[in-house]
């Protein structure tokens, strides 16, 4: 089955491209690191220097990327992207470095998986920049010193605690990304809307915003999938009826949870009573990795109070009982 509120779903990432705010008068939401970062990126331009390294952490689909697009579209430099798990050897680094042009933005996605001798290598090069690397194999070994052009250094990550203190401290900005608000997720959903010319009520838009996990990426792919139920069972227009219709035919319910979610929250209860349970008898129990269950199932769980972590593992709170009409074991 289709997980439409799966942050790492590939389909419609080219939709999202298309949608991106391109500067800080079109992003919605994350007003206050919007503001400062703003103040930031034009105190650098006065002073004709390069932007000090920004760290922008947070659950998943919170506008990270779109953020770190629009800081080099502001400082008018190009944006150059990597990934963390991509970046495995000192010249893939240095295949990337090498490129860059005075001013420009370096954007790297999941900055926690970068290997430790790569992050170490990344200290001088945000410091000073100058790369200092070894290329070659033992025996024909060699040293090779880089001066580079000023650049900034855009770091996303989901899990800011997994960043050592050295790499951590090197950043200038740090910025936390929060959960939308409903009302913001609601104007996310009707500016995409626009864009695409697809016609919205209201009501529909807010409806699609109170399901989306308070996370605009699944704002706007459930908006997609909701305008083709519309464009096949309708005249196109998104109404009231066609998503609550739309969404319940995709198993999101009123909260925004799906069927993973629930069988997540199940499993604690029939299997483990409830919990405390470890992470990896529940990775287990459903047929989930355990970085899915704690980058994309959990933070919304958590956030909303549906279950806790404790020092001897996950249970579920009371506010999942009542949800899911269940009774305490207990209680039978």
């Amino acid at each position: 089955m289709e997980q439409i509120t799966r942050s790492e779903y590939q389909e419609g990432d080219s939709f999202e491209k298309a949608i991106r705010p391109t500067n800080f008068d079109e992003y919605i939401g994350q007003a206050d690191v919007k503001e400062n970062i703003k103040v930031f990126v034009k105190a650098a331009t006065m002073r004709e220097t390069s932007l000090d390294h920004v760290l922008l952490y947070g659950p998943p689909g919170l506008g990270k990327t779109t953020l770190s697009h629009i800081i080099a579209n502001e400082l008018g430099v190009n944006i150059k992207t990597a990934s963390g798990p991509t970046i495995e050897k000192s010249g893939d680094l240095a295949a990337i470095l090498s490129t860059l042009e005075p001013y420009d933005v370096l954007f790297i996605d999941e900055i926690h998986r970068i290997p430790k001798y790569i992050e170490e290598i990344l200290y001088s090069a945000m410091e000073d920049f100058k790369l200092d690397i070894i290329v070659g194999n033992d025996g024909q070994s060699r040293n090779i010193k880089i001066d580079l052009p000023p650049f900034t250094l855009v770091g996303a990550t989901t899990r800011a605690g997994d960043l050592s203190s050295p790499l951590r401290d090197r950043f200038g900005i740090t910025c936390k990304l929060n959960y939308y608000t409903t009302e913001e997720l609601s104007e996310i959903v009707k500016r995409s809307a626009k864009v695409f010319n697809i016609e919205i009520n209201d009501d529909a838009a807010e409806i699609i915003a109170r399901r989306s996990r308070k996370t605009p990426r699944i704002a706007n792919r459930l908006l997609k999938r909701v305008s083709d139920f519309a464009l096949v069972q309708g005249e196109g227009i998104i109404t009231k009826e066609i998503t609550n219709d739309s969404l319940e035919r995709l198993h999101v319910d009123d909260f925004g949870l799906d069927s993973t979610d629930i069988e997540y929250l199940e499993s604690l209860i029939h299997k483990f009573n409830g919990g405390p349970v470890g992470i990896e008898s529940i990775a287990a129990s459903i047929g989930e990795e355990q970085t899915t269950i704690e980058d994309v199932i959990e933070p919304f769980l958590l956030q909303e109070g549906f279950i806790k972590r404790t020092i001897r593992g996950r249970t579920v709170t009371e506010k999942t009982y009542d949800y899911l009409k269940k009774r305490k074991e207990t209680e039978l």
